[in-house]
């Protein structure tokens, strides 16, 4: 089985760019059913209200309930106090099997790593080149899987993607997503020095094409074992926690 661990869903609401204004998932799912990818993980696009974001990523997820694997994307600032009821009601009642945190919304928090913590379901935090908080997030909460996407920095700052390959090497909890990494040169790094164990394919769509992301963990020449772990096999072994963990349902809260 083939996972985009990564990729964008819904409306948002800023109209600043691509990123918080649409992110449509129709030419997407045509383009991830041609390269052979199986599911994706989808979160909202950049909002105002990741309440109602995440609401409207589940009635997609339920649309698409064989292809599509919901994250609740919560801003760690803005939804301070409430982070558990809202990741809470994405788990529960939504299915959904992770959290989703952006440092260009704001900085995690404790509050999100103990809520991750509690339900056992991995953080896919994009830190934005800001790699040395991965050591005290990694020290910290060593229950919690982090899956830090790009290998630490879409801007391509190689200096952040080097520092996140050593947190790679250091920290058992701590993965990285192949999306949007154009330097091939670190990914081969990244899995030698890692291990193919460490590293989850991710494509950032809708945006970048799945079948061009997908190509270049191919590229890799890994060999067969690690190459299905990378496409798909780290990310169930990472979620199969959190299904357990959430199955009891009896003091969830209502969606209100």
């Amino acid at each position: 089985m083939i996972i985009d661990g990564h990729c964008h869903a819904g409306k948002g609401d800023g109209f600043t760019g691509p990123w918080d204004t649409s992110a449509p998932l129709d030419r997407y799912l045509e383009r991830a059913g041609r390269a052979g990818i199986d599911r994706t993980v989808v979160f909202a696009a950049f909002h105002s209200d990741y309440l109602a974001a995440n609401r409207e990523v589940a009635r997609l997820v339920a649309r698409h309930p064989s292809r599509l694997i919901g994250f609740a994307f919560v801003h760690a600032a803005r939804d301070r106090g409430r982070v558990f009821d809202m990741v809470r009601e994405s788990v529960v009642h939504h299915g959904f099997r992770g959290i989703k945190v952006h440092r260009h919304d704001a900085p995690i928090t404790r509050e999100v790593c103990e809520v991750a913590q509690r339900l056992a379901v991995p953080i896919l935090y994009d830190v934005a080149g800001e790699a040395h908080v991965i050591e005290l997030l990694a020290t910290e909460f060593p229950a919690v899987r982090f899956i830090i996407p790009h290998l630490g920095s879409f801007a391509d700052d190689w200096r952040a993607q080097l520092a996140v390959i050593d947190h790679l090497v250091r920290h058992p909890n701590v993965y990285a997503d192949t999306s949007g990494v154009r330097r091939f040169d670190l990914l081969e790094q990244a899995v030698r020095r890692a291990g193919a164990r460490k590293i989850i394919f991710g494509s950032d769509g809708p945006w970048l094409h799945p079948g061009v992301e997908l190509e270049k963990v191919r590229a890799l020449g890994l060999p067969p074992e690690a190459e299905r772990a990378v496409l798909g096999g780290n990310l169930l072994r990472l979620l199969a926690r959190g299904r357990k963990a959430a199955a009891p349902a009896k003091a969830s809260p209502k969606p209100g």
